[in-house]
């Protein structure tokens, strides 16, 4: 792809502060204190972990996310500045809670999260300017706050694409607010690449095969469908080949972050041009990188 814009890659989605707990045990008998192999806090959230990927690996990146006046929110802004991803389109907001989740990670580095109402960012709605100047816009939290609202979602993608942008989405489950495909129809025809797991395909779609599920999304106009499917890898479809790849075989400590890690993968490999193929492997390579590691981004 060639780098007529001023940025690479716009991220927007959710910006966290994760508190990773890892390898937790129940209380001894006679005690109320658990015990837990480690504790820790990460940045996180989809946006953050793109974005911090990608400028890690030398893309121009800009963040677009909402946070609060808080600990937490100079945390990511921090966190940011050190990684050289591009903050000017965060907003800042007084009196917002910035979102921090509690993660709870089990000794095969399955995970389960916890999040509150403070992920439904009020008073957070992002203007369609954010999302102007780029090579690719990665919707990196469709169906999350703030991309959890019909009129919003709609307004971006069309702006992105007006601005002749590649158009990526990596969906989440809703948690508050819930949306269906059939609610965005009149944008999802202006998506490039999308990036559901297998529990989030299998939700929106009603199928539990993967060329099914794919077959779905093709059906609202999704040019490029992308299933991660954990342990097992991805499988792709572009509507005119469909192929399944493995995930590598690698010491697994966290879970954490793996899929936006895929995600920014699979970008890096369309920046450099190259095939369905070729970004599939890319972003299981990257994928296997994180897993190895505590926490969505290394250290």
């Amino acid at each position: 792809m060639k780098a007529g814009k001023a940025i690479d890659v716009i991220c927007l989605g959710q910006a966290v502060v994760d508190c990773i707990t890892i390898g937790k045990e129940d209380a001894p008998a006679g005690t109320l204190a658990m015990r837990a192999a480690s504790i820790r806090l990460s940045t996180g959230g989809d946006a953050v972990n793109e974005s911090f990927v990608l400028a890690g690996k030398g893309y121009r990146t800009e963040l677009v996310c909402g946070i609060g006046k808080d600990p937490a929110g100079t945390i990511l802004l921090s966190q940011a500045e050190k990684y050289g991803v591009g903050t000017g389109r965060v907003s800042v907001i007084d009196g917002m809670d910035t979102p921090v989740a509690n993660l709870m990670v089990a000794v095969d580095g399955s995970r389960v999260s916890v999040n509150s109402r403070a992920t439904m960012l009020p008073g957070y709605i992002p203007d369609e300017s954010v999302v102007k100047g780029a090579e690719i816009v990665s919707f990196a939290s469709l169906f999350r706050a703030p991309l959890d609202r019909k009129e919003v979602i709609c307004r971006l993608i069309r702006s992105a694409h007006e601005d002749g942008a590649v158009i990526c989405a990596d969906t989440k489950l809703p948690t508050f607010r819930k949306l269906r495909l059939e609610d965005l129809k009149e944008v999802l025809p202006l998506i490039d690449y999308i990036f559901p797991n297998e529990k989030e395909a299998a939700y929106y779609t009603g199928e539990t095969d993967y060329a099914k599920m794919a077959a779905v999304f093709h059906s609202y106009g999704i040019r490029h469908v992308l299933i991660k499917t954990g342990a097992d890898g991805c499988f792709a479809s572009s509507g005119r080949e469909t192929f399944s790849l493995p995930a590598r075989k690698v010491d697994v400590v966290d879970t954490t972050g793996a899929g936006d890690n895929y995600v920014a993968g699979f970008i890096s490999g369309i920046l450099q041009g190259m095939d369905l193929y070729s970004c599939c492997e890319t972003a299981l390579d990257q994928a296997a990188k994180c897993v190895q590691h505590s926490g969505a981004v290394e250290k």
